[in-house]
């Protein structure tokens, strides 16, 4: 432990060093959408190649000031951004005190749509509404509890897009939401658009934190009407387990779902991400084909090599790209001081820069763990509760897919093995053939 005098004062970076910073590696994610991503800001950070841009001058900056945290002063904000891998571990080790996940910034922006939701909850209720998230989504279980009617639900909706030639992210992304609908709130809410409709329109308010005006009429509509869709807790599904909870008042469990169906719609991308690696890596491909092959068509059991493979693609395209702390008191990162109200930043494309290429390898074997700061769901007390439950939907989601189909890559992505990966993924232009296998 440090003693007063042992602590050492960040160095801040020059007025035009911060306008860099605030130029490469800020704006660039806010404009692609930090709650909800815009289709044509992705593009162009892909052409662009944006994200490399960004790890290119904090890596330059780290060979200037050292391996410190940066300091960065706003108007009106603090910002910490740690570049050694041990600050970063550091920072998620000790949340939710003294660093807090509930940052100004995301207060703003998903208290749009889940007001109470367990992220953005103050300490005092954090608490047990983390109890009753890990109790719901089963977060110690590397199987959920009702996997096998999850799986079932996988297996009916991905079948319809079996039966077509292309497959495209509106095509998918129209069957995962049908299937997220139904895991989360039961087979009624299949066909509900309107619920997940009412989301997304809350969260592009969110993605304009604190310049978007609170729109609580449209807040309290779609919340009330998730309200309805969990009491009904249709049998297997996790509104069913919602019920077993029996959650008092200061849960609120509208907020809790929310939030998990915004967490959705990353894991949906990861898929589609994933789904373009294997069809352009031959030998990773084969692997996965062969423990997909090797599970029957409704098993729900560990597939831990394309659960690699699903970790890669959040490690070579983080869908959160930014992981914000906020400092509650007077403290230390890394043996440097931080004052109260700091947000500290970790960039997770700069942080997940090693090793180059698609290694799902690393995931299997422990060496991910020796690769510094690999963080796809997070880390620490505040790590994702539903990672277990992603990992699990997303790899059935690609069994069922390649099981029976060969599945090649129509556009035209640098996606081959031996070759740099471009530093953004546009899922939105992904499109896929598929084949019947012989």
């Amino acid at each position: 432990m440090l003693t007063t005098t042992e602590k050492r004062s960040l160095s801040r970076l020059s007025t035009v060093d911060t306008a860099k910073v605030v130029a490469k590696v800020l704006l660039p994610i806010l404009a692609r959408g930090a709650v909800i991503r815009r289709p044509r800001a992705v593009a162009l950070a892909q052409r662009l190649d944006l994200d490399r841009r960004a790890v290119r001058l904090l890596t330059r900056l780290r060979e200037r000031y050292g391996d410190a945290p940066l300091r960065l002063r706003l108007p009106g904000r603090d910002l910490v951004l740690p570049l050694d891998s041990s600050d970063a571990h550091e920072a998620l080790a000790r949340s939710p005190e003294p660093f807090s996940p509930a940052s100004l910034e995301k207060r703003h922006a998903l208290g749009q749509f889940q007001p109470e939701g367990l992220l953005i909850s103050p300490a005092e209720q954090r608490a047990h509404r983390r109890e009753f998230t890990e109790d719901v989504l089963a977060t110690p279980y590397p199987v959920h509890p009702q996997a096998a009617d999850f799986t079932a639900i996988v297996a009916q909706t991905v079948k319809p897009l079996l039966s077509q030639p292309e497959l495209d992210w509106p095509a998918f992304t129209r069957q995962w939401w049908r299937l997220v609908r139904q895991v989360v709130l039961g087979t009624a809410a299949a066909g509900d658009d309107l619920i997940t409709d009412r989301l997304f329109a809350l969260r592009r308010a969110g993605n304009w934190g604190w310049l978007h005006p609170r729109e609580t009429k449209h807040r309290e509509m779609f919340l009330r009407h998730l309200r309805g869709a969990i009491d009904r807790a249709q049998p297997g599904s996790l509104a069913a387990r919602i019920a077993e909870n029996h959650p008092g008042p200061d849960i609120h469990p509208e907020s809790q779902v929310a939030h998990w169906l915004f967490a959705f719609d990353a894991a949906g991308v990861a898929v589609f991400r994933t789904l373009a690696l294997l069809a352009t890596h031959p030998e990773q491909e084969t692997k996965a084909l062969a423990e997909s092959a090797g599970s029957a068509p409704d098993s729900f059991w560990e597939l831990p090599y394309l659960r690699g493979c699903v970790q890669e693609s959040l490690r070579l395209w983080p869908t959160t790209p930014l992981i914000l702390r906020e400092s509650t008191v007077d403290t230390t990162l890394g043996g440097h001081e931080i004052g109260k109200g700091a947000t500290v930043i970790l960039f997770a494309p700069y942080l997940h820069r090693n090793p180059a290429g698609f290694t799902p390898e690393i995931w299997q074997d422990g060496t991910a763990h020796f690769h510094g700061a690999l963080v796809p769901f997070s880390d620490g007390p505040a790590v994702c509760p539903g990672r277990n439950l992603v990992l699990l939907l997303t790899t059935q989601v690609l069994a069922t897919l390649r099981r029976e189909h060969k599945i090649g890559l129509l556009t035209r992505a640098r996606l081959r093995p031996g070759r740099r990966l471009p530093s953004v993924l546009d899922h939105f232009a992904l499109r896929f053939a598929l084949t019947r296998r012989d």
